[in-house]
């Protein structure tokens, strides 16, 4: 009915591989320049203090938050949060993501169109990625006019999803150039140091390229299968 399971495995192996090899890399660098210390022994909640506070963001607060690589800026209530292992470590890895964190707090004050467009995309994409697939699925079990029409509202729900990774992809991207120009401009690490830097934020820039192609992949799935049945 479905296609198979075969023809979900060709839509999603190639992206869910990725996404699993994009996340070992994560894993593997961070775990390898945490053990480095910069050389101005700056830890990444100094580090984002000095990027916020020199670009005038002396309001965004910078807080401790519990996990592991739970980092991420708040703009709703212009707040940055880093994990224990980014707040309190002065290493390549901790300041280099610390700065990817103050690089969207700067694309948020520089009102970034990208960021501004996944930040509206959030409460329709909180819906859509678990109602979407329930609808889409409902709708494929009603043979019916009713549910060829139901099916299409969770594509379209679902398809939101997929649209919010690919827009996520220039938010992530523009953070991270931001991050390594101004680690190197403000003398936090020195040019040899960027390397380990590039090292970790490239691998997670990576797991967010997987995130898109795992949406995209799943919403053509359901397509292909959507089409079949209107056939």
């Amino acid at each position: 009915m479905f296609g198979g399971y075969g023809l979900y495995i060709l839509f999603s192996l190639p992206a869910l591989l990725l996404g699993l090899w994009a996340q070992a890399k994560v894993k593997s660098a961070f775990g390898r320049y945490s053990k480095v210390r910069t050389a101005r022994g700056l830890a990444g909640a100094q580090v984002a203090r000095l990027i916020l506070d020199s670009n005038g963001l002396q309001s965004v607060n910078v807080e401790e938050v519990n996990g592991f690589l739970s980092d991420h800026y708040d703009p709703r209530s212009k707040t940055l949060r880093l994990s224990p292992d980014v707040y309190k470590s002065p290493s390549l890895a901790a300041v280099g993501v610390a700065a990817h964190e103050a690089g969207h707090a700067l694309q948020d004050q520089q009102g970034y169109a990208a960021l501004n467009l996944r930040s509206a995309m959030v409460p329709s994409v909180q819906i859509g990625s678990w109602l979407g697939p329930i609808i889409f699925f409902v709708g494929l079990f009603l043979n019916s006019a009713l549910g060829q029409s139901l099916a299409w509202v969770g594509l379209i729900l679902f398809g939101a999803t997929a649209l919010f990774t690919v827009v996520t992809l220039p938010v992530e991207f523009d953070a991270s150039k931001r991050a390594k120009a101004i680690l190197v401009n403000r003398g936090v690490v020195t040019s040899p140091e960027l390397q380990g830097v590039s090292a970790v934020l490239d691998a997670a820039a990576l797991t967010y390229v997987a995130a898109a192609l795992q949406a995209i992949s799943t919403l053509l799935y359901y397509a292909f299968i959507l089409m079949g049945r209107r056939d």
